[in-house]
């Protein structure tokens, strides 16, 4: 499903990954940025796995109400 480029902009001024993208990295050792990227990775798959689902919980219901 394609997106509109507004659905990428955060909705809100306080939106987590828009005050994640301002962060200033420089003050930051590199295992402190490894540190960072593994907590992100990790956050990719959460996020993965949570539209995994919603995907298929609406496959589910769709299919249930197309019978």
């Amino acid at each position: 499903m394609p997106m509109d480029a507004e659905e990428n902009l955060p909705r809100r001024k306080d939106d987590p990954v828009a005050l994640l993208a301002r962060q200033d990295l420089d003050p930051l050792s590199v295992e402190e940025l490894e540190a960072r990227i593994d907590a992100l990775e990790t956050e990719i798959a959460r996020t993965r796995v949570k539209i995994k689902r919603a995907v298929n919980h609406r496959a589910s219901a769709d299919a249930l109400f197309k019978k």
